[in-house]
Protein backbone atom coordinates (compact mmCIF):
# COMPACT_ATOMS: atom_id res chain seq x y z
CA UNK A 1 0.00 0.00 0.00
CA UNK A 2 1.48 3.76 -0.50
CA UNK A 3 2.57 5.79 2.20
CA UNK A 4 2.21 9.73 2.15
CA UNK A 5 4.66 10.92 -0.05
CA UNK A 6 5.16 7.94 -1.96
CA UNK A 7 6.29 8.13 -5.29
CA UNK A 8 2.83 6.71 -6.11
CA UNK A 9 1.31 9.02 -4.68
CA UNK A 10 3.47 12.10 -6.08
CA UNK A 11 2.81 10.61 -9.68
CA UNK A 12 -0.59 10.64 -9.44
CA UNK A 13 -1.07 14.05 -7.56
CA UNK A 14 1.67 15.19 -10.35
CA UNK A 15 -1.06 14.16 -13.52
CA UNK A 16 -4.01 15.26 -11.68
CA UNK A 17 -2.70 19.08 -11.64
CA UNK A 18 -1.65 18.91 -15.35
CA UNK A 19 -4.29 20.30 -18.30
CA UNK A 20 -5.71 18.04 -19.88
CA UNK A 21 -3.43 15.93 -22.23
CA UNK A 22 -3.07 17.41 -25.32
CA UNK A 23 -4.33 16.20 -29.23
CA UNK A 24 -1.64 13.88 -31.02
CA UNK A 25 -1.99 15.00 -34.91
CA UNK A 26 -1.25 11.90 -37.06
CA UNK A 27 0.60 12.03 -40.49
CA UNK A 28 1.98 9.80 -42.81
CA UNK A 29 5.55 10.77 -44.05
CA UNK A 30 8.08 9.38 -46.73
CA UNK A 31 11.79 9.16 -45.72
CA UNK A 32 14.65 7.32 -46.89
CA UNK A 33 11.99 5.21 -49.03
CA UNK A 34 9.78 4.10 -46.37
CA UNK A 35 6.78 5.73 -44.78
CA UNK A 36 6.43 6.82 -41.06
CA UNK A 37 4.05 6.90 -38.87
CA UNK A 38 4.77 10.87 -37.34
CA UNK A 39 2.50 12.22 -34.45
CA UNK A 40 3.01 15.75 -33.46
CA UNK A 41 0.83 18.39 -30.65
CA UNK A 42 -0.19 21.94 -31.70
CA UNK A 43 2.64 24.44 -32.75
CA UNK A 44 4.24 26.94 -30.51
CA UNK A 45 6.14 29.06 -33.27
CA UNK A 46 8.38 30.74 -31.12
CA UNK A 47 9.92 27.52 -30.26
CA UNK A 48 12.17 25.32 -31.87
CA UNK A 49 10.25 21.43 -31.83
CA UNK A 50 10.76 19.01 -30.04
CA UNK A 51 11.47 15.24 -31.41
CA UNK A 52 10.82 12.28 -28.57
CA UNK A 53 12.84 9.11 -29.47
CA UNK A 54 11.13 6.84 -27.36
CA UNK A 55 13.78 3.31 -26.46
CA UNK A 56 12.31 -0.23 -26.04
CA UNK A 57 13.63 -0.80 -29.64
CA UNK A 58 10.46 -3.02 -29.86
CA UNK A 59 7.88 -0.65 -29.19
CA UNK A 60 6.27 2.47 -31.01
CA UNK A 61 5.80 5.85 -29.74
CA UNK A 62 3.21 5.23 -27.10
CA UNK A 63 5.86 4.35 -24.56
CA UNK A 64 6.79 8.08 -24.26
CA UNK A 65 3.14 9.44 -24.98
CA UNK A 66 1.12 11.03 -22.59
CA UNK A 67 4.19 10.53 -20.39
CA UNK A 68 6.41 13.56 -22.25
CA UNK A 69 2.46 15.39 -22.24
CA UNK A 70 3.67 18.36 -19.90
CA UNK A 71 6.59 19.41 -22.22
CA UNK A 72 3.65 20.43 -24.68
CA UNK A 73 2.93 23.07 -22.83
CA UNK A 74 5.47 25.28 -24.40
CA UNK A 75 6.96 23.70 -27.56
CA UNK A 76 5.58 21.39 -30.04
CA UNK A 77 6.53 17.86 -29.64
CA UNK A 78 6.71 15.26 -32.73
CA UNK A 79 6.73 11.30 -32.14
CA UNK A 80 7.45 8.94 -34.67
CA UNK A 81 7.28 5.09 -34.68
CA UNK A 82 10.87 3.44 -35.93
CA UNK A 83 10.81 1.63 -38.86
CA UNK A 84 9.03 -1.69 -38.69
CA UNK A 85 7.57 -1.01 -35.10
CA UNK A 86 3.82 0.25 -34.91
CA UNK A 87 2.56 1.87 -37.97
CA UNK A 88 5.92 2.87 -39.61
CA UNK A 89 6.81 0.60 -42.50
CA UNK A 90 9.30 -1.78 -42.23
CA UNK A 91 12.61 -2.04 -44.15
CA UNK A 92 12.66 -4.34 -47.28
CA UNK A 93 15.80 -6.51 -45.57
CA UNK A 94 14.41 -6.59 -41.89
CA UNK A 95 17.25 -9.61 -40.89
CA UNK A 96 19.71 -6.52 -41.48
CA UNK A 97 18.14 -3.84 -39.85
CA UNK A 98 20.82 -2.11 -37.67
CA UNK A 99 20.05 1.23 -34.90
CA UNK A 100 21.78 3.19 -37.08
CA UNK A 101 19.47 2.85 -39.47
CA UNK A 102 17.14 4.39 -37.53
CA UNK A 103 19.38 6.84 -36.20
CA UNK A 104 19.68 8.17 -40.05
CA UNK A 105 15.70 8.31 -40.14
CA UNK A 106 16.01 11.37 -37.52
CA UNK A 107 17.63 13.92 -40.04
CA UNK A 108 15.79 12.33 -43.39
CA UNK A 109 12.38 13.02 -41.19
CA UNK A 110 13.23 16.45 -40.32
CA UNK A 111 14.16 17.45 -43.73
CA UNK A 112 11.01 15.67 -45.35
CA UNK A 113 8.99 17.47 -42.04
CA UNK A 114 10.38 20.46 -43.40
CA UNK A 115 12.16 22.03 -39.94
CA UNK A 116 15.80 24.03 -40.77
CA UNK A 117 16.09 22.38 -36.91
CA UNK A 118 14.44 20.80 -34.05
CA UNK A 119 15.95 19.92 -30.05
CA UNK A 120 15.86 16.15 -29.62
CA UNK A 121 15.23 14.16 -26.82
CA UNK A 122 15.72 10.24 -26.39
CA UNK A 123 14.90 7.54 -24.00
CA UNK A 124 16.75 4.88 -22.54
CA UNK A 125 17.78 3.20 -26.59
CA UNK A 126 16.27 6.02 -28.07
CA UNK A 127 19.19 8.14 -26.78
CA UNK A 128 21.22 5.53 -28.79
CA UNK A 129 19.68 6.30 -31.28
CA UNK A 130 19.41 10.08 -30.54
CA UNK A 131 22.86 10.57 -29.93
CA UNK A 132 24.06 8.72 -33.21
CA UNK A 133 20.93 11.16 -35.57
CA UNK A 134 22.94 13.84 -33.83
CA UNK A 135 26.07 13.20 -34.86
CA UNK A 136 25.08 12.34 -38.31
CA UNK A 137 22.61 15.88 -38.48
CA UNK A 138 25.00 18.23 -36.95
CA UNK A 139 23.49 20.84 -38.34
CA UNK A 140 19.93 19.68 -38.00
CA UNK A 141 19.92 19.21 -33.76
CA UNK A 142 19.97 22.15 -31.83
CA UNK A 143 19.99 21.04 -28.52
CA UNK A 144 20.13 17.25 -27.23
CA UNK A 145 18.57 15.03 -24.04
CA UNK A 146 19.21 12.22 -23.12
CA UNK A 147 17.22 10.13 -20.02
CA UNK A 148 18.53 7.62 -18.83
CA UNK A 149 20.44 6.67 -21.95
CA UNK A 150 22.19 3.56 -22.92
CA UNK A 151 25.97 3.77 -22.62
CA UNK A 152 28.51 4.83 -25.21
CA UNK A 153 29.68 0.93 -25.51
CA UNK A 154 28.27 -2.26 -24.85
CA UNK A 155 29.51 -3.01 -21.41
CA UNK A 156 26.37 -1.44 -19.54
CA UNK A 157 25.09 -5.18 -20.51
CA UNK A 158 27.05 -6.71 -18.53
CA UNK A 159 25.32 -8.59 -15.45
CA UNK A 160 22.14 -6.54 -16.38
CA UNK A 161 20.14 -9.98 -15.95
CA UNK A 162 21.85 -10.48 -12.50
CA UNK A 163 21.17 -7.13 -11.00
CA UNK A 164 17.39 -7.25 -12.75
CA UNK A 165 16.83 -10.62 -10.27
CA UNK A 166 18.09 -9.20 -6.96
CA UNK A 167 15.21 -6.09 -7.55
CA UNK A 168 12.41 -8.06 -8.83
CA UNK A 169 9.53 -9.76 -6.25
CA UNK A 170 9.95 -13.34 -5.76
CA UNK A 171 6.96 -14.17 -8.15
CA UNK A 172 8.56 -11.62 -10.40
CA UNK A 173 12.15 -13.08 -9.92
CA UNK A 174 10.68 -16.94 -11.20
CA UNK A 175 9.41 -15.73 -14.70
CA UNK A 176 12.92 -13.22 -15.48
CA UNK A 177 14.58 -16.84 -14.42
CA UNK A 178 13.25 -18.91 -16.99
CA UNK A 179 14.26 -16.86 -19.24
CA UNK A 180 17.94 -17.19 -20.59
CA UNK A 181 19.13 -13.31 -21.90
CA UNK A 182 21.37 -15.55 -24.30
CA UNK A 183 18.40 -16.42 -25.97
CA UNK A 184 18.13 -12.69 -27.24
CA UNK A 185 21.34 -13.03 -29.79
CA UNK A 186 18.86 -14.32 -31.84
CA UNK A 187 15.90 -12.40 -33.37
CA UNK A 188 12.85 -14.26 -32.44
CA UNK A 189 10.84 -11.22 -31.40
CA UNK A 190 8.53 -13.73 -29.64
CA UNK A 191 11.23 -14.13 -27.05
CA UNK A 192 12.13 -10.55 -26.85
CA UNK A 193 9.07 -9.65 -26.42
CA UNK A 194 8.07 -11.63 -23.15
CA UNK A 195 11.96 -10.74 -21.84
CA UNK A 196 11.04 -7.19 -21.63
CA UNK A 197 7.71 -7.60 -20.21
CA UNK A 198 9.40 -9.95 -17.73
CA UNK A 199 12.48 -7.28 -16.56
CA UNK A 200 10.07 -4.58 -16.85
CA UNK A 201 9.74 -4.25 -13.42
CA UNK A 202 13.37 -3.99 -12.44
CA UNK A 203 13.86 -0.63 -14.12
CA UNK A 204 11.74 1.40 -11.68
CA UNK A 205 13.46 2.53 -8.52
CA UNK A 206 10.14 1.92 -6.90
CA UNK A 207 8.39 -1.44 -6.41
CA UNK A 208 5.13 -0.05 -5.50
CA UNK A 209 5.24 2.30 -8.97
CA UNK A 210 6.20 0.04 -11.24
CA UNK A 211 2.87 -2.28 -10.26
CA UNK A 212 0.95 0.68 -12.20
CA UNK A 213 2.78 0.58 -15.76
CA UNK A 214 3.11 -1.96 -17.91
CA UNK A 215 5.15 -2.19 -21.38
CA UNK A 216 3.06 -2.75 -24.26
CA UNK A 217 2.53 -6.22 -26.29
CA UNK A 218 4.84 -6.14 -29.44
CA UNK A 219 6.88 -8.60 -31.58
CA UNK A 220 8.04 -6.12 -34.39
CA UNK A 221 10.48 -8.18 -36.52
CA UNK A 222 12.86 -5.33 -36.83
CA UNK A 223 13.02 -4.40 -33.59
CA UNK A 224 14.06 -7.88 -32.84
CA UNK A 225 16.14 -7.50 -35.48
CA UNK A 226 18.07 -4.28 -33.87
CA UNK A 227 18.08 -6.06 -30.25
CA UNK A 228 19.75 -8.78 -30.91
CA UNK A 229 22.64 -7.82 -33.16
CA UNK A 230 23.71 -5.29 -30.78
CA UNK A 231 23.59 -7.99 -27.91
CA UNK A 232 25.02 -10.76 -29.98
CA UNK A 233 28.11 -8.33 -31.83
CA UNK A 234 28.22 -5.35 -28.80
CA UNK A 235 28.73 -1.63 -29.73
CA UNK A 236 31.62 0.81 -28.95
CA UNK A 237 30.04 4.59 -30.48
CA UNK A 238 32.81 6.29 -28.19
CA UNK A 239 34.14 8.23 -31.22
CA UNK A 240 30.91 9.41 -32.23
CA UNK A 241 29.96 10.67 -29.44
CA UNK A 242 32.88 12.77 -29.10
CA UNK A 243 31.87 14.11 -32.77
CA UNK A 244 28.65 15.20 -31.07
CA UNK A 245 28.44 19.38 -30.94
CA UNK A 246 25.29 19.81 -29.55
CA UNK A 247 24.42 21.17 -26.36
CA UNK A 248 23.19 18.17 -24.30
CA UNK A 249 21.77 17.60 -21.16
CA UNK A 250 22.04 14.17 -19.50
CA UNK A 251 19.73 13.14 -16.82
CA UNK A 252 19.60 9.52 -15.42
CA UNK A 253 17.79 8.33 -12.01
CA UNK A 254 19.76 7.45 -9.27
CA UNK A 255 18.06 4.29 -8.89
CA UNK A 256 18.45 3.25 -12.49
CA UNK A 257 18.93 -0.68 -12.94
CA UNK A 258 21.72 1.03 -15.50
CA UNK A 259 24.37 2.43 -13.28
CA UNK A 260 24.63 6.56 -12.57
CA UNK A 261 28.39 5.05 -14.01
CA UNK A 262 26.81 5.16 -17.29
CA UNK A 263 25.52 8.95 -17.55
CA UNK A 264 28.75 10.17 -16.47
CA UNK A 265 30.52 8.35 -19.08
CA UNK A 266 28.54 9.83 -21.78
CA UNK A 267 29.07 13.57 -20.18
CA UNK A 268 33.17 12.66 -20.06
CA UNK A 269 32.59 12.13 -23.78
CA UNK A 270 29.96 14.59 -25.05
CA UNK A 271 32.22 17.49 -25.91
CA UNK A 272 29.49 20.09 -24.33
CA UNK A 273 27.17 18.76 -22.19
CA UNK A 274 25.58 18.64 -18.43
CA UNK A 275 24.63 16.04 -16.02
CA UNK A 276 21.33 16.08 -14.05
CA UNK A 277 21.09 12.80 -11.36
CA UNK A 278 17.40 12.63 -10.12
CA UNK A 279 17.72 10.58 -6.57
CA UNK A 280 14.72 8.13 -5.96
CA UNK A 281 14.15 7.91 -9.48
CA UNK A 282 14.97 4.51 -11.66
CA UNK A 283 14.53 4.04 -15.31
CA UNK A 284 11.57 6.55 -15.87
CA UNK A 285 12.12 9.98 -14.08
CA UNK A 286 8.79 11.55 -16.14
CA UNK A 287 6.98 8.90 -13.92
CA UNK A 288 9.18 8.84 -11.00
CA UNK A 289 10.19 11.99 -10.39
CA UNK A 290 8.43 14.31 -12.81
CA UNK A 291 8.68 17.71 -11.09
CA UNK A 292 12.55 17.67 -10.93
CA UNK A 293 12.41 16.14 -14.76
CA UNK A 294 10.55 18.12 -16.25
CA UNK A 295 11.77 20.97 -14.32
CA UNK A 296 15.18 20.27 -15.64
CA UNK A 297 14.38 19.36 -19.61
CA UNK A 298 12.43 22.95 -19.62
CA UNK A 299 15.06 25.02 -18.03
CA UNK A 300 17.54 23.31 -20.63
CA UNK A 301 15.81 23.54 -23.63
CA UNK A 302 14.69 27.29 -22.97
Amino acid sequence: MSTPGSARQRFTAFRRSLPRTPRLTAQRVVARGLEFAVYHTEPRPDRLPLLCVNGGLLYDHKLLWPALSPLAQHRQLFFFDQRGRGGSQPPPGVHAAKIEHDAGDVGALRQAIGFHQWDVLGHSWGGGIAMLAAERDRSGVRRLVLVNSVGPTSSWLDGLHDRALERLSPADRVVLHRLDPKALHVADPAVHSAYSRAIYPAWFGDADLAQLFAPPRSESRTGASVVSRLRREGYDWRSLVRAVHSEALVIHGESDLLPPAVARELVSLLPKSRLALIPGSGHMPFWEAPEPFFESVEQFLS
